[in-house]
Formats: structure tokens, C-alpha cells, sequence
């Protein structure tokens, strides 16, 4: 909007004014209309699930039409309205109202879209989960339905303990320290790579470069993209961190090194040297301490803890795979710790 009012030229400042005005009346009526609009279709969605889940707990009506209610609403209801009652749509409608029996408790940030995604969720923890996540990020129905496929909550909650999985459902992912911001594996299946096939590392990071977007999403809350193969002069030599970025919660530099195959205790040496380097030449006195990733398709977790015992920095080893995980697996490892976080 305001490019558009800057490119007014020649004209005095109270038309300029006028103009300004005007658009912004028009934008805020415009965003108004859109929520008044989301809103009055998510209440129509919660009470026609309520109309269907009233009717069915009638005994003599639910026995008389049975498992063919919603496929006889569907036709009648397109016959006598148009789209929109699809025998799909009527089950998710169904399902919002028992998932959200108290109509107070759903956001009007979310539109139906969002919520047709959500009731596809397996239990209500997770689901919960993901509502508070898409609020808090502002996720469109894409990023949504992305997360929920590449099994975040699954993902976050087998790294923490029964009372953590309870608050990222309740409270969302929160970012207190460096290790909050690890996921063990990411998923980039957005770069396109083959998962067989051989590839290099300058092919990974080339592909995540070109999906930033995409991998800011899979990184989280708080990264911004600083620079690829960002230079480190140490004498007569130099260095290059594969990507670094600048967290805006933890106000910190992060520097991630890329690795195509198992990660080696070689390597994280070279990463505690860039973050001495980044301590000591690129921070500011505001800045907190850096953190280092390295990023590799493998790795061996008793190597691992022999190469960086005696570190200080904040250096951290995590796996990444090129294609998005079986949730089956995923979830039959929490289901445990639900279970546990229900008793």
C-alpha cells in the first residue's frame, strides 16, 4: 500500500493525505468483511456438526437412518443449496463440533481450511498442538498440511518427557534455550533430491537455498537467512560455513555445516573452530554466544560423544532425511508417552 501511495508524484501532501485515507479505510473494511465472513462459516460449520450429532442421538432416528445419514444430507442438501455439503465435508463438520463442543474455544484466526486439516490429526493432543502452532506462526493451509505431514509434533515430542509433551500441546513449541530450536531429523523433502542416488553436498545446500522459504519453515520460529558459504579468513586461509542465520528470539548466530553422508569427528572440530572465530570477530557485545549445527545424514551418537566432550561452545550433531517419515512408526513411540502423560 504504501509503495503505491509514495509513487503518487507532483501532488501536494493533503491529496497524498487524502489518498492514504482512503486506502487504508478500504483495506481495514476489506480485512474486516474477509473475518466477519470466515467468521460466520466456521459458526455455520460448528452448528450444522451440531444439528447432525443432536439428530443421531435421538435413538429412533439414528436406528432408522444409520450409517446412511450423512450420505442422504449430503444428497439433499447439494440438491437444495449447491456445493458444499459433500458427504466429506458433513463427517469434518461432524467432527468439529465433537472436537470443539464449546464453540468458544475456536479461533477465528484459523478459517475452516485450516480446521478440515486439523480434525485429520490422530489424537487431540497433537491436534491441540498444531492449532496453537498455526495461530502463533500465522501458517497458511499449505504450511499446515506440511508440518502435519512431516510429523513435527511426533518429531518434537520423542525428544522430551511426558509433562513437555503435554505443554507442547497446551503451549505450542517454545524457544527458551539453543537446544529448543534442534529437531532430530529434519525433513527436507522439499529439496527434491534423490534419497538413492549420490549427490554433494554443495547439491544439498543449493537446494535448500532455493527453498528458503521452505526450510526456514522446517528450522522454526526465529531464524532469518544471513548468508551460504559465508567467508571465515583465518591467516592465509580460508574457510566457508555452509549456511548461517541469526536467530531473533535466542539473538544469536546460528551456522550450520552440511554433510551428505555420516557425520565425522573431524567435523566437529571444524565447527568449534568457526565458533571461536564468530565469538571472537563477528559477534556483538548484545549478541549471545553462537550456535553451531552440523547437519549430516548419519550419525554415530557414541562417536559423537567422545568428539565433543571437553567443548564448551554451543555445538550441536543432528540428522536430516530427504523424505518425509512413516508417521505409523512415529507414532506408535509416543503413543507410550501419551499414555503415561494421561495416568
Amino acid at each position: 500500500m504504501e509503495s503505491s501511495i509514495e509513487s503518487i508524484v507532483n501532488q501536494d501532501t493533503e491529496y497524498v493525505s487524502l489518498v492514504s485515507h482512503i486506502t487504508r479505510l478500504w483495506q481495514d473494511a476489506k480485512e474486516q468483511a474477509y473475518t466477519a465472513v470466515n467468521t460466520s462459516l466456521l459458526m455455520a460449520s460448528w452448528n450444522i456438526g451440531h444439528y447432525i450429532v443432536e439428530f443421531e442421538q435421538q435413538g429412533s432416528n439414528r436406528a432408522k437412518y444409520g450409517e446412511r445419514l450423512l450420505v442422504n444430507l449430503s444428497k439433499d442438501l447439494t440438491r437444495i443449496n449447491g456445493r458444499g455439503f459433500s458427504r466429506s465435508n458433513l463427517t469434518y463438520m461432524r467432527k468439529f463440533y465433537l472436537a470443539f463442543p464449546k464453540c468458544e474455544t475456536i479461533s477465528h484466526k484459523l478459517t475452516w481450511s485450516h480446521y478440515f486439516e486439523l480434525l485429520k490429526c490422530d489424537n487431540p493432543i497433537e491436534m491441540q498442538f498444531y492449532m496453537n502452532e498455526a495461530i502463533k506462526e500465522g501458517w497458511r493451509v499449505k504450511q499446515l498440511q506440511r508440518q502435519i505431514n512431516s510429523s513435527l509434533f511426533e518429531r518434537l515430542a520423542l525428544s522430551t518427557d511426558k509433562e513437555g509433551v503435554l505443554a507442547l500441546a497446551n503451549e505450542g513449541h517454545q524457544i527458551h534455550q539453543p537446544v529448543d530450536i534442534l529437531k532430530d531429523p529434519y525433513v527436507l523433502e522439499f529439496t527434491g533430491l534423490p534419497v538413492q542416488k549420490r549427490y554433494k553436498e554443495n547439491d544439498l545446500e543449493m537446494a535448500l537455498k532455493a527453498n528458503m522459504e521452505k526450510f526456514l519453515l522446517e528450522l522454526g520460529r526465529g531464524f532469518a537467512f544471513v548468508g551460504r558459504q559465508y567467508v571465515i579468513p583465518i591467516g592465509s586461509r580460508r574457510f566457508k560455513v555452509d549456511l548461517v542465520f541469526y536467530h531473533t528470539i535466542l539473538k544469536c548466530y546460528v551456522l550450520i555445516d552440511l554433510k551428505r553422508a555420516e557425520i565425522k569427528h573431524g567435523d566437529i572440530g571444524q565447527m568449534n573452530m568457526y565458533l571461536n572465530y564468530f565469538k571472537t570477530e563477528i559477534c556483538q557485545p548484545d549478541d549471545n554466544l553462537p550456535i553451531g549445527i552440523v547437519l549430516g545424514a548419519k550419525k554415530d551418537e557414541l562417536l559423537m560423544e567422545y568428539a565433543m566432550e571437553g567443548i564448551s561452545n554451543q555445538l550441536f550433531t543432528a540428522r536430516y532425511q530427504l523424505y518425509l517419515p512413516q508417521k505409523a512408526e512415529l507414532q506408535a513411540q509416543l503413543n507410550n508417552i501419551i499414555d503415561n502423560a494421561k495416568s
